[in-house]
């Protein structure tokens, strides 16, 4: 009798090594969905107490602590602590900040379960929200000084959260419609992801191949599962893993995203988000009160409104919610304060981002290939855009642990390592998208697109050394 040969074919989940135990984690995601949305809630609860409390508080003595003062702790979390690292964690991870721990995602998923149901209006999936929604919030944030008092953040974050349940209740059926398309971090979020080495990997072939046995994914962002390529819009829950066979957690290279996308799939709206609002308005925001010339130009005015008699703008009575009014702190903004705060940030950004996409609109021209489109090498600046957001929110950090008196010696090496890193990073990806040939022209567009590179640079350096 003649034997027949049986081969046995593992599956991804019980393979070896590092990829299955990323499918393996991916999985376990999966089947303890129960698990992140406890995780989701406690993070509610705390995120609610941080942001109310500390807003009836009084303000804090001058030998308070972050230990041991309650607005102190909370400014310092919110601000040293969890922006800017999660930022760094998308990066690196995906967004599995939306998808494991947002409160803002659970609320307005939890609104939507109960909710109207409406289907999704034309005007809400209009692909600007994300760059008009950053800057907004970018720019008022400044202006209340959210990064220092909780009333602020109480109005900032606590209206985006009301606004996130109030769009959950009305749209969609247990969906996450605030996050695809109003959360003023989505755009972010969006285009940092792309470098994440962690994915969730869709073999689109095997999900069609098994699409007879189909049954409905819980996708709360609304991705099309069977076509995703990209880790921008996916929160990383978990809910899919596994499906079809088709969808593991696995590693990618960081630039792979990136080189493998089409000129065609980089829309110019998310590319003035990275290139105008990341890139330009955010850069400035962080820079505007340590600004030498934004002072000089403030005191020329004041004192040209003194001289002709026009005092109405040099007045302090605007409110905290408008403008920063703590007369109790000694930090009252007054209506010039504020008009030259908004134009430093709005004209300054404005021009670094415009100058950012000249430079990028040329290289292109140069290089004359379809294949290279100004958008698609806006894309090859993402690692130096996380890098520069991460370095402006990382001062606050600083500033907390300088006044809480921690040696902050070991600051400029990190600085220095981290431009190097992104600006390298970014180098390597347009290199790459650049390589057209090695012809004259090929050799001007690639110098034309590292410009806006030596740009940022330039920028960062010289806010964070003054050279």
């Amino acid at each position: 009798m003649r034997s027949i040969p049986i081969t046995l074919v593992r599956s991804p989940s019980a393979a070896s090594g590092p990829e299955g135990l990323l499918a393996r984690l991916g999985q376990a995601m999966r089947r303890h969905q129960r698990v992140i949305r406890a995780t989701q809630w406690l993070v509610v609860v705390v995120y609610a107490f941080l942001v109310i409390v500390p807003a009836t508080l009084p303000l804090p003595p001058e030998d308070a602590r972050i230990l041991d003062n309650l607005r102190l702790f909370a400014q310092f979390l919110f601000w040293g602590i969890w922006w800017p690292f999660v930022m760094l964690a998308t990066m690196l991870l995906g967004r599995v900040w939306c998808g494991v721990f947002c409160p803002e995602g659970a609320l307005t998923e939890l609104a939507s379960r109960h909710g109207l149901g409406r289907a999704i209006p034309r005007w809400l999936r209009w692909r600007g929200w994300p760059f008009t929604a950053f800057v907004c919030t970018t720019v008022y944030g400044q202006l209340v000084s959210v990064y220092e008092y909780p009333q602020a953040a109480l109005l900032v974050l606590g209206g985006s959260t009301v606004a996130a349940v109030a769009v959950g209740l009305v749209y969609g059926r247990g969906s996450r419609v605030w996050c695809r398309y109003l959360c003023p971090a989505n755009g972010v979020f969006g285009l940092l992801a792309k470098i994440a080495p962690l994915h969730f990997a869709v073999d689109e072939a095997r999900w069609k191949r098994d699409a007879l046995r189909a049954t409905a994914v819980n996708c709360a962002p609304l991705i099309n599962i069977a076509h995703m390529q990209s880790a921008s819009a996916c929160h990383a829950c978990g809910r899919c893993s596994g499906e079809h066979g088709a969808v593991t957690l696995a590693l990618r290279s960081p630039a792979r995203e990136i080189l493998n996308t089409r000129a065609r799939q980089v829309k110019t709206e998310e590319a003035l988000t990275l290139l105008v609002g990341v890139m330009g308005i955010a850069t400035t925001a962080f820079m505007w009160s340590s600004s030498k010339r934004l002072l000089a130009i403030k005191t020329t005015l004041a004192n040209w409104l003194i001289e002709h008699d026009y005092t109405a703008l040099l007045k302090d009575n605007a409110p905290w919610w408008l403008l920063t009014h703590y007369p109790q702190s000694n930090d009252v903004f007054t209506w010039l304060d504020g008009l030259c705060i908004l134009a430093f940030i709005m004209v300054g950004g404005g021009a670094l981002g415009l100058a950012l996409w000249l430079l990028l609109w040329l290289a292109a021209r140069v290089l004359d290939s379809p294949a290279v489109t100004w958008q698609r090498l806006s894309l090859a600046l993402v690692p130096m855009a996380g890098v520069g957001v991460f370095l402006g929110l990382s001062m606050l950090t600083l500033g907390h642990l300088k006044a809480e008196g921690v040696s902050l010696a070991w600051v400029p090496a990190a600085r220095v390592v981290l431009l190097a890193l992104g600006g390298s990073f970014s180098a390597y990806l347009i290199t790459r998208l650049c390589s057209t040939g090695r012809s004259l022209r090929a050799t001007g567009g690639l110098l034309l697109a590292w410009s806006p590179l030596v740009l940022m640079e330039w920028v960062w350096i010289r806010a964070l050394f003054g050279a």
